[in-house]
């Protein structure tokens, strides 16, 4: 990975794991916390795609895994981040834009419901059976809605910060000048706006207003 690759998601990597353990662990809502954590790992997989995506949530589980109040065996979260992190890569377009937000959003409820399945997989290997006591279907239905809910007011802001971190004059200025904005797709799908499209129309009407302006000039030289 990219420097600024590496120091853009050591960034949001903490500053998520911060707010979720100080305010979203202590909302105490029914079932599960809303996972920020998870959240930023698949918007950085969106974009890095599958390998970028893997060593993000690795590095984003470890820390998770370390720090406090931690309950669980160091390396569980980190494999299944790293899991999730490297299937939410394989959903990035070729092109590197989302045409709508449908896909992301169906990303963030497999992502919710599989990382659910695979923890709890995981902690029954090592003989962890707390979510048996909690209820398995109670946690799989409050992740997905409480992830559903959160990702639109986070997810296309992470995308956005890494798409542009891409433009960085240390990162590949040829992948970066090819490449458009990823996060555009989920702005546009979910608002109904074509930026593309306006855009197109301005230089249409421009270039219009340009050839008028050239007629007009040449009558008046005729005269």
């Amino acid at each position: 990975m990219r420097v600024n690759r590496i120091l853009l998601s050591a960034v949001l990597v903490v500053v998520a794991l911060v707010i979720q353990v100080s305010v979203l662990a202590r909302l105490h809502l029914p079932g599960a916390v809303p996972d920020l954590l998870l959240l930023t790992v698949l918007g950085l997989a969106l974009v890095y795609g599958h390998t970028g995506g893997a060593l993000v949530g690795f590095g984003a589980g470890l820390l998770a895994d370390l720090a406090p109040p931690a309950d669980h065996a160091a390396g569980r979260y980190a494999l299944v981040l790293c899991v999730i992190g490297y299937l939410a890569g394989l959903a990035r377009p070729d092109n590197g834009r989302l045409k709508s937000a449908t896909g992301p959003m169906a990303v963030v409820v497999v992502a919710a419901l599989g990382s659910t399945l695979l923890y709890a997989g995981v902690g029954a290997l090592v003989g962890d059976t707390a979510a048996r006591h909690v209820g398995l279907g109670g946690l799989l239905f409050t992740a997905a809605l409480y992830d559903l809910l959160l990702a639109p007011f986070v997810v296309p802001g992470i995308m956005a910060l890494a798409r542009r971190a891409e433009n960085d004059p240390l990162a590949d200025t040829n992948s970066a000048a090819q490449s458009t904005d990823i996060s555009s797709g989920w702005l546009s799908g979910g608002t109904g706006l074509r930026v593309g499209g306006q855009k197109n129309g301005l230089r249409v009407k421009a270039a219009r207003a340009r050839v008028a302006r050239a007629g007009r000039i040449k009558g008046v030289k005729r005269l």
